[in-house]
This record gives C-alpha cells, structure tokens and sequence, in this order.
C-alpha cells in the first residue's frame, strides 16, 4: 500500500498551460501518473498534453473524475486555487507554490476545518508513492518501490536521503515533503498518522529543521501513538538564532525552535537520531535488520 496518492489516483493540474506546471505535469505522465485534466481560467475547452483543461476546478472534477490536485498557481493566487479546489471535495491537494503570503494560508486553515481534504504544502516538492504515482517536482527515478515512509520538511534533503535508500536497496511507500513554510497544510503528526495505519510502512525517516515546534509534537505521537521504527535527522545544528535559514518556518524564535531541543524530544520518544545527513540511509538499514 502507500499513502495519499496511488494507482487510483486520478489528478488535476491547476496551473497546466503555465510553465512549471507544464513541465512538471508532463514529467508526471513520464512517470505513469494519470493526468484527467488542467484549469486555467480563460483556457477552459483547450487540450494540453493530451488532457482537457477547464476554467473551474469544480467543473474539471465533474467532467473528468480527477480525485487529486497539483497546483502550480502564483503566490497572490494560490490561496484561492487551494479553497477552489477545496469547495470542489478533492480529498488529496498538492501545493508547491512558494511564497504565499501567511494571512492567505491562515485563512486556508480556517477554511479548511471540519472539511475531508488533505493539503500537503505549500512551498513543498510534492507526494511519491514509487512505482504507483508521483504528484510533484521531484526526480521519480531515484524512488524504489518498498516499505520505508519519508516525511520531511527539506526537499532537497529528502531526495539525498531517498539516494541514500534506494543505493542500499531500501525501497520506500511514500515519501511526502510537507513543505517549508509556517503554517503547512500537514504537520509530521499527520503524515506519521497515515503512516502508522498504513499497513506496508514497515518504518519511517522524519527529516525536521529549526523553527516552530512540529518536531517536539511528532516526538509526543512517536511516544504514545507510533508502534513502528522512527529514525528522525534534523536539520540546522549550526545556524544563529533569529536568522531564517531558507524556508519561511526555519527561523529559531526560542529555545523550542533550535535544532537541539528537537533532536532531544525525538531522542527521548524513542526514535533513532542518525547523527549526519550522510548516515540517514545506513541508520535505516540498521533498525530495519535490528528489528
């Protein structure tokens, strides 16, 4: 099995005709991802890549069975895309779209509550079920199909550690990147849950950074709610307090925000810290013999 995306999924590209998601959609369809439709308001009756385009989110999921979004839409529109696609029942929406205003995503959350959609990102590479279907921007050939979860705030990390797996031949079940912003639509405590129940995950890698107290939360579900192997990293051992280092979330604000006080929490709930990005792949090897 995987999570969030697979055989079944069926997706929509809201941004197609423009030039990342053009690109992308169509490394997409390389991959075996099923593409049912684009939207692109004012394109609505075109074709692009050989799949129809529409004005309207909720008309491009009536006409062509699309249960998942992909939104390569600007900034000072995403926020909109992302309720549009909300408002028409997609259970699964991607959002890689970088540098949404905060107010924008605040008012995404509120909307968001008590609704049965998943949004992973923004500011994010996307999901991969290896083998099944990819729904990002990441390179799908460095995937192997297997039973090792990744969830992680660092895109390039995740694809260093995914090299790192599939070298030792550790194949994985999904790997999400949720994203590098303040205020994500899925936290680790979300994606470890979807893990936890997913029944091919043998185990998972956690990749965290500084800023914000995700990581202290994913150690509080590891110690209470997670009966399968976590081996975590976190990024940013070295980096000034009060400087953001790359992602809008990753800005030490207090002592709960640096790199050592979340590695402590993770420690503590029982995951196995790998003591360097280089040794995230040879860790995981050694919990999967060991358990």
């Amino acid at each position: 099995m995987s999570i969030l995306v697979d055989e079944s999924t069926r997706l929509l590209v809201q941004g197609i005709t423009g030039g990342e998601g053009s690109f992308h959609a169509q490394r997409c369809q390389e991959y075996g991802t099923s593409i049912a439709a684009g939207v692109t308001p004012g394109k609505g009756g075109s074709q692009h890549l050989g799949v129809p385009v529409f004005n309207t989110v909720r008309r491009a999921v009536a006409e062509s069975g699309a249960n998942a979004s992909l939104m390569f839409v600007p900034p000072a529109f995403a926020a909109d895309g992302i309720l549009e696609a909300i408002e028409a029942g997609l259970p699964v929406i991607v959002c890689i779209t970088e540098g949404i205003p905060v107010l924008d995503m605040v008012k995404v959350h509120h909307y968001l509550r008590g609704k049965p959609t998943r949004l992973i990102g923004p500011n994010c590479p996307g999901v991969i079920s290896p083998g099944r279907c990819k729904a990002g921007i990441m390179v799908g050939e460095i995937h192997l199909r297997g039973n090792v979860g990744v969830v992680s705030r660092s895109g390039t990390l995740t694809y260093d550690v995914v090299s790192q797996l599939t070298a030792l031949r550790i194949g994985q079940s999904t790997c999400v990147g949720i994203g590098g912003d303040a205020l994500p639509g899925s936290t680790f405590v979300d994606i470890l849950q979807l893990f936890e129940a997913d029944r091919d995950t043998e185990a998972v890698v956690l990749i965290g950074e500084i800023g914000g107290t995700m990581e202290q939360e994913a150690a509080e579900f590891i110690a209470h709610g997670m009966t399968k192997p976590v081996v975590a990293f976190v990024a940013g051992s070295t980096a000034p307090p009060g400087k953001r280092m790359g992602h809008a979330g990753a800005i030490i604000t207090g002592s709960a925000g640096k790199a050592s006080e979340k590695i402590r929490a993770l420690s503590q709930a029982g995951a196995v810290i790998a003591p360097n990005p280089a040794e995230i792949g040879v860790t995981v090897k050694r919990v999967l013999q060991s358990s």
